[in-house]
């Protein structure tokens, strides 16, 4: 047989690849969240932090589903004439 046969030496790199930890400083806010309840009402949030401490203090038996939006934004009429 021809190579090593140690399959550590194989399989893991002697070093680890880099990688990104944060690409931006900036807050992201490209979507709004709605938290339904199982009784059929939602409650709006603005970011993911305030829908995510709501999730974990509702109990399961109150808790539907959290739905993912997209922020309105006012874009402008302009453009070519």
């Amino acid at each position: 047989m021809k190579g090593k046969l140690d399959p550590e030496e194989r399989v893991l790199p002697q070093e680890l690849p880099p990688y990104y930890q944060q690409t931006s400083d900036e807050p992201y806010d490209r979507h709004e969240y709605r938290f339904h309840l199982t009784n059929g009402e939602s409650i709006m949030f603005k970011n993911y932090q305030e829908v995510q401490a709501k999730w974990f203090q509702t109990p399961d038996l109150f808790k539907s589903h959290i739905q993912i939006l997209d922020k309105k934004t006012n874009k402008s009429k302009g453009g070519f004439k």
